[in-house]
């Protein structure tokens, strides 16, 4: 019984360990976001596992290309280009809904005949 005592006290203190090391290595920046001054600052999708990403190292903006086998670096860009590219595409007028989509189809098959 004391050894399953003892078992379970070991178990115990392995596992506060490793949560206080992650905690107190997140806090330094070395996991998680912005660790070692890398920031993923957008991605677009590409394909099933493609997508370009904009990272952040430090003063430098890169574009890169990555896969599910490779990361290619596309571009370097300066902050102005980083910036330009974060903001997207233009904002564009709203799409009609189906239901006035159809109304314009069928009135310009009309206006054919």
């Amino acid at each position: 019984m004391t050894a399953l005592l003892w078992l379970i006290v070991c178990v115990a203190l392995v596992l506060g360990l490793a949560y206080w090391y992650t905690r107190l290595m997140a806090g330094q920046g070395r996991f998680g976001p912005g660790a070692g001054g890398l920031e993923v600052r957008g991605q677009l999708p590409l394909g099933r596992e493609q997508r370009v990403v904009l990272v952040q190292a430090g003063e430098r903006w890169l574009l890169l290309g990555a896969t599910a086998s490779q990361i290619t670096l596309l571009a370097e860009l300066t902050p102005e280009e980083a910036a330009q590219w974060q903001k997207g595409p233009p904002a564009q007028k709203d799409a009609p809904s189906f239901g006035e989509a159809f109304l314009n189809l069928m009135k310009q098959k009309k206006e054919r005949r």
